[in-house]
């Protein structure tokens, strides 16, 4: 008799982990869901990855005429052996023209490397007014050993922009990713 009371205490035992593992794996589900769109009001908060979705294009599409903006491109490293560099530094666009200027990017490295562009805007209320249509900076780039890429950007220049603002410098600074690094070479 005790025996079998043993037993059926230890299968009560062994249910009621199981449930509490069976909520915890739900929950853990539950979270990862909740991280998406968590992820993407902090990015669209902090200006991060500036993705336009198909409702956040300007509601007037109507090129300005009337008056130019002038922008800067920029473009830095981090800690990453490629040459990078925008092929137009300058230009003057109207608000609302779609615009697309290419960036050229190097691996110097003799093995392939990732990195990953973030952008960055000045002065950063341009942020809410600048929509990338097309971006290297939405995923990352692989580049082979040695290998040059022409990289486009599209984007428009919504005509809400307050006319305080003449000039928009839009800065991108790659990084490697995946841990990829591989040791320096001496010399």
């Amino acid at each position: 008799m005790a025996q079998a009371h043993r037993i059926e205490r230890v299968a009560a035992e062994n249910r009621r982990l199981l449930t509490r593992l069976l909520i915890v794996a739900v929950a853990m589900f539950g979270f990862g869901f909740a991280l998406v769109p968590f992820y993407e009001k902090i990015c669209e908060i902090s200006g991060i990855r500036d993705v336009v979705q198909p409702d956040t294009l300007p509601a007037n599409s109507q090129v300005d005429a009337a008056r130019l903006v002038g922008l800067e491109f920029d473009s830095n490293l981090k800690d990453l052996a490629w040459e990078f560099r925008a092929l137009t530094p300058h230009l003057s666009v109207h608000p609302g023209a779609v615009v697309q200027v290419f960036y050229e990017v190097k691996n110097r490295r003799d093995i392939p490397v990732t990195g990953q562009a973030v952008p960055s805007f000045g002065p950063p209320l341009a942020a809410q007014y600048f929509r990338k249509l097309e971006c290297f900076c939405f995923r990352s780039q692989t580049l082979a050993a040695g290998e040059t890429r022409l990289m486009p950007v599209t984007f428009v220049v919504d005509p809400a922009l307050p006319a305080d603002v003449n000039t928009i410098t839009l800065s991108y600074t790659f990084f490697e990713v995946d841990g990829a690094r591989a040791p320096a070479r001496p010399g």
